[in-house]
């Protein structure tokens, strides 16, 4: 019994273990994506960035914001796929309260295997 026991146990580690290799081999837990912004409107004085800056952290993503001095905002979001996604729906269609997005256009989106920025912040 205690060798059948013994058995048992090491099929299911061997199961285990194959299963946690497959995972850490596989890509799904490596991928993020990069994207740049440009959100046009009435999007500077009426805090869009600190509250771009918050949507990010609060979404888990890292990048940056900054105003331009043509009256748009313009960052960066990295992060998981959907997350990123989320961001970019927040950047185009809510914005902070005060703000009227008239549009948000991303570009260089792509897949990268580290996060090449930590946390969110405002540049200047």
């Amino acid at each position: 019994m205690f060798l059948r026991d013994l058995s048992v146990c090491w099929t299911s580690l061997l199961a285990l273990t194959v299963v946690i290799l497959s995972a850490m081999s596989s890509d799904a837990g490596d991928k993020y994506v990069s994207v740049d912004f440009e959100v046009f409107g009435n999007v500077q004085g009426v805090c869009f960035r600190m509250y771009t800056e918050a949507e990010g952290k609060k979404l888990g993503v890292t990048g940056w914001v900054k105003n331009t001095r043509q009256g748009t905002v313009v960052g960066q979001v990295q992060g998981p796929p959907e997350k990123v996604k989320e961001m970019k729906y927040w950047l185009s269609k809510v914005g902070s309260p005060s703000s009227r997005i008239a549009r948000a256009e991303f570009s260089n989106e792509r897949d990268i295997s580290k996060l090449e920025i930590h946390g969110f912040g405002t540049r200047y």
